[in-house]
């Protein structure tokens, strides 16, 4: 039995089965750890000691029969944004090198309810931005399927370790598609819920208003049961939702027929590879035969997301990275003269370069004589994007389109060029802005062995539509290869291998 293959779902019912253990299973994350992680640095924190304690608890209560879940006994592993008591949480940054939370995010503690086995925590991109996980103050991490190329961000460290075998799924935080983008350049599947679905209790904000915590899993069957435990209304969270349709496994089932998918012109112009747009409408076609009613159609306001995002996205970030100042907790400069002296040069040297150019730009844009012309109007823009979302969802189930306009590119590439970077997020942006929940599903191969991404957008609290295309999706398109940890494999291979 090679327990490395095993989705979590299928891991954790051969653990009750008694076909193995979760000390069994933690054993062999830590020895692929050992093997690969120097390598491919996803993890910033490992657990090395307590997990095996961990996995040794939650088998005794697995026996016990007081876990009965379908991830009990499943080594895991959190974005290093997420808080996690008595573990060094450092948002990838030095300006929180050494913070080590007094208690966790409130998804963590769901999942640990569950049975969850925590390895520790993953890479990022500092203080989630970026889209490469390579403005991380301890290095970048590298892609499982080539290591010359990104695993994208910011969550690029959680589905990097999902697919190299380190763990056997994560949780990352999507703030303008963290989640989605990661999954599709390192080919897990990755989804971001409806804002408010699950608890951002414990999460280090980026942007308050566009945060939102989620799965990264080996299929689409592990992504519905890791949020089924973590969608969950948070009395300690005031934008938290309580909702009574959280049974998400219940949308596992491969019928399309009568859907109606709709695929945005606006997705397919200048600026997509063209091996991606193939890839992408393969699968639409491939959902076309299972009974799905496929329409192309307009979608505006497209080129304006990318815009209304930054300004909004770092002017939150500007006011939430103020309580950062080297007096409270975290890094505090060691040279320094008098108290503005501190608060400037503990920031100075805390935050790296990414992060100085965002909280400039929010500070700006937030400023006096600017705000009007700027922030106010990247709100109203936000507001119509929303509106455009909801003219398309009174005639679409699900929108269909691409997570990236590319594969993953080589490291370095997208550093050289920051406004490049942007522009990698534009077609998962607008989901944050509008709150809407997505998904992002392998779909093939490019030339050059890597993977690419199909993105299903749906419409607030839709999550089970998504889930339903998805999975009749990847059921149609059979099973897809798994990173050769050590280089990609299938080089040429397209989409249905």
């Amino acid at each position: 039995m090679d327990i490395l293959k095993m989705t979590a779902v299928e891991l954790s019912a051969a653990i009750k089965d008694r076909k193995t253990t979760a000390v069994e299973a933690a054993r062999a994350s830590l020895e692929r750890i050992a093997e690969k992680e120097e390598q491919y640095h996803c993890y910033l924190t490992i657990d090395r000691q307590g997990v095996l304690k961990q996995a040794e608890e939650v088998q005794m209560r697995i026996e016990k029969g007081e876990l009965t879940g379908p991830l009990a006994g499943v080594p895991m592993a959190v974005k290093d944004n997420l808080c996690t008591a008595g573990m060094l949480t450092t948002c990838a940054s030095r300006i929180l090198e050494n913070f080590v939370p007094p208690y966790s995010a409130e998804a963590v503690l769901r999942l640990q309810k569950a049975g969850a086995v925590m390895i520790g925590k993953t890479n990022m991109d500092e203080f989630a931005m970026g889209s490469t996980t390579e403005t991380s103050a301890f290095g970048e991490t590298k892609n499982p399927w080539n290591p010359a190329h990104v695993p994208g961000g910011s969550s690029g460290g959680s589905a990097a370790a999902v697919a190299a075998g380190e763990c056997f799924y994560a949780l990352g935080s999507d703030t303008g598609g963290s989640i989605r983008q990661p999954a599709s350049f390192c080919g897990v599947v990755g989804m971001k819920p409806t804002y408010g679905t699950v608890s951002r209790y414990g999460l280090i904000a980026y942007g308050s208003s566009l945060d939102q915590i989620g799965p990264l899993a080996k299929d689409v069957t592990d992504c519905a049961a890791i949020l089924e435990s973590i969608a969950f209304h948070d009395e300690k969270d005031s934008t938290s939702i309580e909702r009574h349709d959280t049974d998400f496994t219940l949308a596992l089932s491969e019928n399309v027929k009568g859907m109606r998918i709709g695929v945005p012109n606006d997705y397919f112009g200048e600026g997509l590879d063209e091996e991606v747009g193939d890839a992408v409408l393969r699968a639409a076609k491939r959902l076309e035969e299972k009974g799905a009613i496929v329409e192309k159609f307009d979608l505006s306001l497209v080129d304006y997301a990318i815009p209304a995002y930054y300004t909004i996205a770092a002017a939150e970030a500007s006011s939430n990275l103020e309580r950062f100042d080297g007096m409270k907790y975290g890094y505090r400069t060691k040279d320094y003269d008098g108290l503005h002296s501190l608060y400037k040069r503990t920031r100075s040297e805390g935050f790296g370069e990414e992060v100085k150019r965002r909280i400039m730009l929010g500070s700006f844009v937030l400023s006096s004589g600017y705000y009007d012309a700027y922030y106010l109007k990247a709100l109203k823009v936000k507001a119509l994007i929303k509106k455009a979302f909801d003219d398309a969802f009174s005639k679409y189930d699900v929108i269909l389109g691409p997570a990236a306009p590319t594969t993953a590119p080589k490291l370095g590439e997208s550093l050289a060029d920051p406004i490049k970077m942007y522009l990698g997020d534009i077609y998962t942006i607008a989901v944050n802005l509008a709150g809407l929940p997505g998904i992002s599903v392998p779909c093939g191969l490019d030339s050059a062995g890597l993977p690419i991404g199909l993105q299903l957008i749906g419409d607030c609290f839709q999550e089970k539509k998504l889930i339903r295309a998805a999975y009749t999706y990847e059921k149609a398109r059979g099973a897809f290869p798994a990173a050769d940890v050590g280089g990609g494999i299938a080089a040429g291979r397209k989409e249905g291998v």
